[in-house]
């Protein structure tokens, strides 16, 4: 099954959380000090708002899969299609351990696809992939296959 993401900037945590569980008529499912999370079932969407990011409003788009080879069926249409597309690997954001990549919609607009390996304890984890550059977080602060984003998941 696939998930639909969705992730806000927001810029009053706790105010949000009270509109947010109003409105899905459910409490997150992980709440720490700069974010939030619902995994609701109906519709099947993660929706996750934080105060990590810039301007309040859409962050970036996502979709999230129960497995490998749902993820791997995802880049493979992103590749026949010739979008630009940024393999992250695993790597590590919004306290969790992913298995990601982005591409980028016409207008800008970031898409994360990824399958969630495992919850962390903190927002994200330092860690420097092969190439030696430094890791992104969410959005892909380089351009390269998305718009920058201070946020993540």
């Amino acid at each position: 099954m696939k998930r639909f993401h969705v992730h806000l900037n927001v810029d009053d945590l706790n105010r949000s959380i009270g509109f947010y569980s109003q409105l899905f008529a459910a409490q997150p499912a992980r709440t720490e000090s700069d974010y939030a999370k619902w995994m609701l079932e109906d519709p099947p969407v993660n929706f996750a708002i934080s105060t990590r990011g810039g301007k309040p409003g859409i962050d970036h788009l996502g979709i999230q899969t129960d497995d490998a080879e749902e993820l791997a069926g995802l880049k493979a249409r992103a590749q026949a299609a010739d979008m630009a597309l940024l393999d992250e690997g695993t790597t590590t954001c919004c306290y969790a351990r992913s298995e990601k990549h982005w591409i980028t919609d016409p207008q800008g607009v970031a898409w994360e696809h990824f399958h969630t390996l495992g919850n962390i304890p903190v927002f994200n984890e330092a860690s420097q992939p092969a190439s030696g550059a430094a890791a992104a977080c969410c959005a892909p602060s380089d351009g390269r296959a998305a718009k920058p984003a201070a946020s993540c998941c």
